[in-house]
């Protein structure tokens, strides 16, 4: 390691100023390098111009400065980005990666909390822990739903709609069960679903097979409105669908429509579309949807986990080691 320490610069929003970088993270990065900035993203970064003009390693999270021209020539010596966040979409341009500047993302620290999030989800599901709540309240007494068969893990049939960095992790979650994991993934490997345990089939039939869905699929062109009705119609009795990945990727008003007819079926929605979903929007008053504002995701104590993976990866960089979460152009064109 030089002698002396390389020159840094700290900017991102508020909140996770706050939150992923606390006072014990912010510590432990003073000792690695030399903060010449280190505060809250301000509108003109021009602002703080002499010192960035310095700056070697730029660290930041939700808030990030873009990475235009305009900002990368106030940081002529820069040599590598670390986001303590998920995707880069956001902050990248085409002028950034046109300088062959490494940047590394926390998305795999993200990807924890949504994988025992969705871990959870699933067994409740199975259980069909989330119709029962309106079920007993509607009778005062011990109820249970329609179609309350089959229910509980062992034995049933699970389905994964993509198998990136999240649904593998919940896959091999899943080992824990004995269940049967369907998933469709036309990128993923043989070899990878046949490690991990699963079964590569298509989307029609995860979905007619598989008591509960777990959708992990990146927001793109290409999977808008990807989840249909017929396919959400497809399930069986008493099965449940969760997403956690994005709105977007799932036809809401068909997937309403077959809410409203199939009382038997429960979503878990995490995410809508838009987010939040508009206030005359029926998924407030459907007693088949349960809804949680986009949490899934590092919340609040779990954010400096993300943190923890970039400087994890500054060490890497700065002993010349193989980086573990550098993105590339084309990965990031693949993010959420």
């Amino acid at each position: 390691m030089p002698t002396s320490l390389p020159s840094a610069a700290l900017l991102t929003g508020q909140h996770a100023y706050d939150i992923v970088f606390p006072q014990s993270i912010k510590e432990e990065l003073s000792g690695l390098c030399s903060l010449r900035v280190d505060g809250v993203t301000p509108p003109d970064l021009a602002l703080h111009a002499d010192a960035l003009r310095g700056v070697e390693f730029l660290f930041t999270s939700w808030g990030a400065p873009k990475l235009d021209a305009a900002n990368l020539n106030l940081m002529p010596k820069l040599r590598a980005v670390f986001y303590a966040a998920g995707s880069i979409k956001a902050i990248v341009t085409d002028e950034f990666w046109s300088r062959d500047i490494p940047i590394c993302s926390a998305w795999a620290a993200n990807a924890v909390p949504v994988t025992e999030f969705t871990f959870a989800q699933i067994i409740l599901g199975l259980k069909q822990v989330h119709r029962f709540s309106a079920v007993i309240r509607s009778a005062r007494a011990k109820a249970w739903p329609e179609h309350y068969e089959g229910v509980g893990a062992f034995g049933t049939t699970v389905g994964l709609v993509s198998l990136g960095q999240i649904g593998r992790r919940v896959a091999g979650m899943l080992k824990q069960l004995e269940v049967k994991v369907l998933a469709y993934d036309p990128f993923c490997p043989p070899h990878v679903a046949k490690e991990l345990g699963v079964t590569l089939v298509s989307l029609e039939e995860v979905f007619a097979r598989s008591r509960v869905v777990s959708l992990h699929a990146p927001w793109l062109k290409e999977t808008e409105n990807l989840i249909t009705g017929a396919l959400l119609e497809s399930m069986p009795l008493g099965g449940t669908f969760i997403n956690t990945a994005r709105g977007a990727i799932v036809n809401e008003p068909e997937m309403i429509a077959v809410l409203q007819k199939r009382h038997d079926l429960n979503a878990v929605l995490d995410v809508t579309w838009p987010e939040p979903a508009a206030a005359d929007s029926p998924l407030y008053d459907l007693p088949n949807v349960f809804l949680t504002p986009h949490i899934a995701g590092s919340e609040q104590g779990e954010c400096a986990r993300m943190a923890r993976y970039m400087i994890d990866e500054f060490h890497r960089y700065l002993h010349g080691e193989p980086l573990l979460w550098s993105v590339t152009r084309e990965a990031a064109a693949r993010m959420a």
